[in-house]
């Protein structure tokens, strides 16, 4: 059975400009790099999770942001299926909030490589809002479709 990931596209609307939020992963593999590295807040999660509520617990321990919004204001997104075999389950919500400051659980890894030590990493070392031109650059290619989906579905 294919490995599962739920997560929040958040966006909103300013200065006549729609923003969707993204998060940049942490440790060491990603710290110089920049496009097309960002994520949309998601995560794992099993069978006997509703994937909508893994969704925001995953927003919430990557990025701080507690989601406490009725579940018919989400806009559920169709899901993309990476070239891994993952399945993302993931939904849109328009949410404007400010983020001066976040909060990511941590996870743990050998590093450096083959040295036989453990190193402890933030799962998010970023987090932004970006125009949508700009998020379609900065955004993972297996991701780039809940981008398009959401601003195909706001064009409407």
């Amino acid at each position: 059975m294919p490995k599962k990931s739920a997560g929040l596209l958040l966006y909103r609307f300013k200065d006549g400009l729609t923003e969707v939020f993204l998060v940049h992963p942490g440790g060491p593999f990603w710290a110089k790099k920049d496009l097309g590295v960002w994520s949309i807040p998601k995560g794992e999660f099993d069978e006997a999770e509703n994937s909508l509520q893994a969704a925001k617990r995953e927003t919430e321990e990557e990025t701080g942001i507690v989601i406490a919004v009725a579940d018919e204001n989400f806009i559920q997104l169709p899901p993309v299926k990476l070239k891994s075999g993952k399945i993302i389950f993931s939904w849109a919500l328009e949410f404007d909030a400010t983020i001066p400051e976040f909060k990511s659980n941590l996870f743990e890894m050998e590093w450096p490589p083959k040295s036989g030590k453990k190193a402890s990493f933030v799962e998010v070392d970023k987090t932004a809002w970006f125009s949508i031109d700009e998020a379609k650059k900065k955004i993972t290619a297996g991701q780039l479709s809940l981008i398009e989906e959401l601003q195909e579905g706001l064009n409407k």
